[in-house]
């Protein structure tokens, strides 16, 4: 079978071939997960050098849902959900 084709063709959702001046080619979807997993992966690994081990669970969702009210005094536990809360956004930000 022969395609004859003149400038870009898509085959099963891939660009194939490169059209005169057209815009620069996007990321790849897994490139951008990869930044946001390396990402996600150093946001933890800061948060993890600030706060004990036992303070910190796999899932930041879980350490501030299962987090006991009153278990640390009252300063130090605004920061650790502060620290949490921050991290988790960020995280959601991508970075």
């Amino acid at each position: 079978m022969s395609v004859s084709v003149h400038g870009p063709a898509r085959i099963f959702g891939h660009l194939f071939g490169r059209g005169q001046g057209g815009p620069a080619p996007r990321p790849r979807r897994s490139d951008a997960r990869a930044e946001r997993r390396g990402a996600a992966g150093r946001i933890v690994s800061e948060l993890a050098d600030e706060l004990p081990d036992e303070d910190l669970m796999e899932d930041l969702d879980d350490s501030i849902d299962l987090y006991r009210t009153g278990s640390k005094p009252s300063c130090e536990e605004s920061e650790f959900l502060w620290l949490l809360r921050d991290a988790r956004d960020r995280m959601e930000r991508g970075g």
